[in-house]
């Protein structure tokens, strides 16, 4: 049954659904001192759509591309993603690694997990529509290094759209000036030291997220370091067994007899026992250890999609507070003989403040509907994703240890047939001691053989000889039959 289990299929993962897309040839540029890597990522034409993939989270790729991409293109996505899906789980991006990050082992390590990114990307159903992403799959090298240096204008033509669907004025799309953004960020800086922030029907239920998410990381954080550990101790268990076949090798060749050859034997299990213990050890890496890890890293993208709808609360609050501070200007200049021109202007700035709200407000209530529905998306494939993990991790030890027990057990016959003498001399088990051929005593040397005999049946030594010393030392009791 275990068997059975051992060999079931894997369910395929969800990025499996985008092998269209693919990152491969990673290529070493110099540009005097700056030294990069680059991937070419290919588009392919999909001809269907395989049945368990959703067609709506699909991109569309009815053509081909190839592009040239390096680690930064990956790491703007990844930023651009969060700005334009904001509350969204994007899928976690490799680190950074300031050394040896032109290493073969590590350039290679990289680009498996960059083609994994793009892929869980492209069948995210919340970031499979951006535009940024299609910007990062097609686009050419002037129109991607443009795009990249649009650090604002690509962020507020969405906010552009918003004020226009509100009735605002056409220009509050445009890039906002230094000094705008500065008051900006020191308004939400002082409503977030104040704690003054909206509420809303749902900060309950994010508040159990918020609580149910931080202790899944220490958890699954404990779990980490363990299976790290077993990792760990598996790859000293295959060492020791290294050693351990060593020993028995050299004490083998000490023995001449068969005893010898079954140490021999025993060291030979062991170099055996020890290859396919580095291997199981590999396995569990790759199959248990790293999943974990790639799980932790999801759980951090939970945190971050939380703290994307935290901005957006403290932006919506910020709003909020310079309307009430608006209308009470206003009311106070409208009180005060002589002060219409400056309360027709601050009436106008009042009104695109409370656009300016209202699109804040449209934007929190997206952005929390987004992440609720992405923490549930996320409970159900963690449940799956741990039920296929631990199975696989079962599998592989039941696996590990039928062959382990399958090769100590082929090595106990062979020990059994080593028997021993009368003097714990071994001797082969298929001749017996019982079946031997009679060994001649020194008296068929020097003495007439009795009738029983056949002379010619009876072997002969010439004087000296060392198997006729070691016979006349094995039987003693040879002698008195010269005298017979």
């Amino acid at each position: 049954m275990a068997g059975a289990a051992a060999t079931t299929p894997r369910r395929p993962k969800p990025e499996d659904g985008a092998g269209h897309i693919t990152v491969s040839d990673p290529v070493q540029h110099s540009e005097g001192m700056n030294k990069y890597t680059s991937y070419r990522v290919d588009v392919r034409p999909q001809t269907a759509t395989p049945a368990d993939q959703p067609q709506d989270v699909m991109i569309n790729n009815s053509t081909f591309s190839a592009v040239l991409r390096r680690y930064s293109d990956f790491l703007w996505l990844f930023d651009r993603l969060h700005q334009e899906k904001a509350g969204a789980i994007v899928p976690p991006l490799p680190e950074k690694q300031p050394v040896g990050r032109f290493d073969p082992n590590f350039v290679e390590d990289r680009r498996m997990h960059l083609d994994c990114f793009l892929r869980r990307v492209a069948v995210h159903p919340e970031c499979a529509d951006a535009k940024c992403l299609d910007t990062f799959l097609r686009a050419d090298d002037i129109t991607f290094q443009a795009a990249k240096q649009a650090k604002g204008e690509v962020v507020l033509a969405s906010s552009t759209v918003n004020f226009a669907s509100h009735g605002g004025a056409p220009g509050l799309g445009m890039k906002p000036k230094a000094d705008n953004t500065f008051k900006r960020w020191f308004a939400e800086a002082k409503t977030s030291i104040s704690g003054d922030l909206v509420r809303s029907p749902d900060d309950d239920l994010f508040e159990e997220i918020h609580r149910y998410v931080h202790g899944l990381d220490t958890q699954m954080k404990n779990v980490s370091q363990q299976a790290t550990g077993l990792v760990r101790k598996g790859k000293e268990i295959a060492n020791g067994l290294f050693e351990f076949g060593l020993a028995f090798n050299l004490l083998g060749q000490s023995e001449a007899d068969a005893l010898g050859d079954a140490l021999g034997k025993v060291g030979e299990t062991a170099d055996r026992l020890s290859v396919l213990s580095a291997d199981h050890a590999d396995k569990e890496m790759n199959q248990f250890e790293d999943p974990l890890q790639d799980y932790i890293k999801t759980i951090h993208s939970v945190k971050l999609a939380l703290q994307r709808r935290h901005e957006k609360r403290l932006t919506y609050s910020t709003c909020l507070s310079a309307v009430e501070t608006k209308q009470t200007t206003l009311s106070k200049l409208r009180m005060t003989p002589g002060q219409e021109a400056k309360a027709y202007a601050m009436e106008m700035s009042l009104r695109r403040a409370q656009e300016a709200s209202q699109v804040a407000q449209d934007d929190f209530a997206a952005v929390s509907q987004r992440v609720l529905r992405e923490v549930d998306r996320f409970k159900r494939e963690k449940a799956e994703d741990m039920r296929r993990t631990v199975l696989d991790y079962i599998n592989l030890q039941v696996e590990y240890n039928k062959r382990m027990e399958g090769i100590w057990a082929a090595l106990i016959p062979q020990l059994e047939r080593v028997q021993l003498d009368n003097n714990s001399n071994a001797i082969p088990a298929q001749q017996p001691m019982a079946a031997a051929a009679p060994q001649p005593g020194p008296q068929q040397m020097y003495a007439p053989a009795p009738p029983a005999y056949s002379p010619q049946a009876q072997p002969q030594y010439p004087p000296g000889n060392p198997a006729m010393m070691s016979v006349q030392h094995r039987d003693p009791a040879a002698a008195p039959m010269q005298g017979m």
